[in-house]
């Protein structure tokens, strides 16, 4: 049992910060009783803790290569737990907004080394089932997070469902220091323009999405905002070329596979969870669910999503990535489109269940292999900036998803009952275009997968390519020992 201590650590870091990307949905009208918070804060409430994952986890994957993955998986279990103790003390919902978005800078520290960490620590077939429980958890994670957030909610306070990060990142980084490899540092230097024009890009088009919505898209901030996010696209790009230690090699985007994985999983994340703030709102504003109700609503996802990647995590390499990944986009997408079909302004909970067990199916299929194969798309001294990249596209279409499906949630309310229709029917129909849209963007990335995604054979290269050229990792960089050697 030993053998897996290390795995428990890693799980129990990933377990919280993922489940923080969704435990806020069903204390959201809690508060923004307490907190006399807008819909535009409670988007924020949700968005910054997404954004700031997805905008810093390739810096904190580059800064784990240079000085070792443990010590940054260590690190960032101490700023998310001091960063959960915040937003439990905040007392309006600015204060909260920004400990959400420290939480997001530790929770990028961990999400960004996990998946290497369990590469370093595993090999053969333990690498297989310890990938296959990680991906467990993250699927699960993130789909119990309405249930847990709901029991705590009810039960005590929403504060609790920060405070209950504590004591398991307390116990994580016990186990961190205790049993995983301390690894040693790498070479090379951190890519602070990268870093910077990436956040910028993220950030400005979550905030062009959110205030295109509220305030129309026509607005000069709204313009100014896409402006500034397309602009700091550009200079990314210029920067990554420019540099000999990018925080992205763009010419891993080159090949198919890591490419088409990247797209895959904005659209996984977005399809699958950028609509659950808003379900959750209307479970509870509208049907007057109590939150521990709301919550056991999502269960279906949670469940299905837990035993099917717990299952498949054995029996991963008979079947092609593609397969795995672009079949369970294809079932998200299904799922949605069942909701879609079932949602309507006289629909009670129950109309969820069918349509989360299919999307849960799908969640589990997708989510333990879509990190794995991005890894092994790539060079091993890759492997690090591949995982972080993976992961960063997922929080990034989080972060999207959110702030697009609200834009097109608020739109249709406000048609709706503008038009003398109740706020019961103006929910529904919100739902209903967010439902639609998720299905369209989960099928979009299931092709898309199914296009271009191959199976690689361990080094970096899909089978029937050509072998790379011997290279000299020394001077390319970011090669520590903990990460994973074909």
């Amino acid at each position: 049992m030993r053998k897996w201590l290390p795995l428990v650590a890693i799980c129990l870091g990933a377990f919280i910060l993922l489940v923080d990307v969704t435990i806020v949905n069903v204390a959201l009208p809690s508060m923004a009783s307490d907190l006399h918070a807008s819909f535009t804060s409670l988007q924020w409430v949700m968005d910054m803790y997404a954004l700031a994952l997805a905008a810093l986890l390739l810096a904190a994957g580059s800064l784990a290569d240079l000085f070792g993955h443990r010590k940054l998986y260590a690190i960032g279990l101490v700023v998310f737990a001091i960063a959960s103790l915040g937003c439990a003390l905040a007392p309006n919902a600015a204060v909260l907004i920004t400990w959400r978005g420290v939480q997001g800078v530790g929770g990028a520290a961990m999400f960004a080394t996990s998946a290497a960490l369990v590469a370093a620590t595993y090999h053969g077939r333990d690498r297989g089932v310890a990938f296959g429980v990680w991906g467990a958890v993250n699927g699960a994670a993130a789909a119990l997070g309405p249930v847990l957030g709901g029991l705590l909610t009810q039960g005590f306070s929403w504060q609790a469902i920060f405070l209950v990060n504590l004591p398991i990142a307390v116990v994580a980084i016990v186990l961190t220091l205790r049993v995983l490899p301390a690894g040693k540092r790498g070479t090379g230097r951190l890519d602070v323009p990268g870093a910077v024009l990436f956040t910028v890009a993220a950030a400005a088009l979550t905030y062009a999405l959110i205030r295109g919505g509220d305030h129309g898209w026509t607005g000069g901030l709204t313009l100014g905002a896409f402006a500034l996010a397309v602009l700091a696209v550009v200079g990314f790009v210029v920067a990554e070329l420019a540099t000999a230690h990018p925080m992205l090699d763009l010419s891993l985007l080159r090949r198919p596979t890591f490419s088409g994985l990247l797209g895959g999983a904005v659209l996984f994340q977005a399809g699958a969870f950028g609509g659950f703030v808003y379900i959750s709102l209307w479970l509870q504003n509208i049907l007057g669910l109590s939150p521990i109700r709301g919550g056991l609503a999502l269960m279906p996802l949670a469940v299905a999503s837990f035993v099917v990647a717990a299952a498949a995590g054995k029996h991963t390499h008979r079947f092609s990535p593609a397969l795995l990944v672009g079949g369970g986009l294809v079932l998200v997408g299904v799922g949605a489109g069942i909701m879609w079909q079932s949602v309507s302004a006289g629909s009670h909970a129950s109309s969820l269940y069918a349509g989360l067990a299919v999307m849960g199916v799908g969640v589990g299929l997708s989510t333990p292999v879509l990190v794995s194969t991005a890894v092994e798309a790539v060079p091993p001294n890759r492997a690090g900036m591949a995982g972080g990249a993976v992961n960063t596209f997922r929080q990034l279409g989080m972060s999207l998803g959110i702030a697009l499906f609200g834009s097109i949630f608020t739109s249709r309310l406000r048609d709706v009952t503008r038009h003398g229709g109740s706020v019961r029917a103006g929910y529904a129909a919100g739902l209903d275009r967010i439902f639609l849209a998720s299905a369209l963007a989960a099928l979009a990335g299931g092709v898309l997968v199914f296009l271009t995604v191959r199976r690689s054979r361990g080094d970096g290269t899909p089978q029937g390519a050509p072998a790379p050229e011997p290279r000299d990792l020394a001077v390319e960089g970011g090669l520590s020992p903990s990460s994973p050697r074909p």
